[in-house]
């Protein structure tokens, strides 16, 4: 065990845990390509004046990858390649709606293809594309359902992610 003595202007130990989280929060949204929740996250780290904090960590999960994936001489290598190539504008993350195959996504689906949609998933960098994608074609064939078969659907869908999980009591087996 590591005993760590706690400086009188360091963070404390919960404040600096949960700014891993939020970075990591920021992380996530940033490499998937979702504006919204990149935006939101940000949005309330500015409110709160926690950019230091986030900052620093983010550069330490950063050096940590490259530290990881190169030796120290090719990390520092890959470094300078990246900053003399950052763009201008950093505000925006990458997104490629190109890549969302949501028509095969469904065909897949439909076919019980469990490897094909788990390639699929695994292969789009920007999720929120094919979900939309997923999502649009749902919605163009909701007008071809027999009358009374949407909400059938939607009542099972309700059933089974909707409410509560019944949970026994301990004493029911006495």
């Amino acid at each position: 065990m590591v005993v760590t003595e706690e400086l009188a202007d360091e963070l404390p130990a919960e404040v600096v845990e949960e700014a891993k989280a939020r970075a990591a929060t920021l992380l996530l949204a940033f490499r998937h390509g979702n504006q919204l929740a990149f935006d939101h996250e940000l949005d309330l780290l500015l409110a709160e004046r926690a950019e230091r904090e986030v900052t620093t960590l983010l550069a330490w999960i950063a050096a940590e990858a490259v530290r990881k994936a190169y030796a120290q001489e090719v990390g520092d290598r890959v470094l300078r390649a990246m900053a003399r190539r950052a763009p201008a504008d950093t505000g925006a993350v990458a997104v490629d709606e190109e890549s969302a195959n949501a028509a095969r996504l469904i065909e897949a689906v439909a076919a019980g293809e469990v490897a094909e949609v788990r390639g699929l998933v695994a292969s789009t960098a920007d999720t929120t594309f094919l979900l939309g994608g997923l999502l649009q074609g749902v919605a163009m064939m909701l007008p071809l359902l027999p009358e009374g078969e949407l909400a059938e659907i939607t009542a099972e869908l309700r059933r089974r992610h909707g409410g509560a999980a019944h949970v026994p009591e301990a004493r029911a087996g006495v």
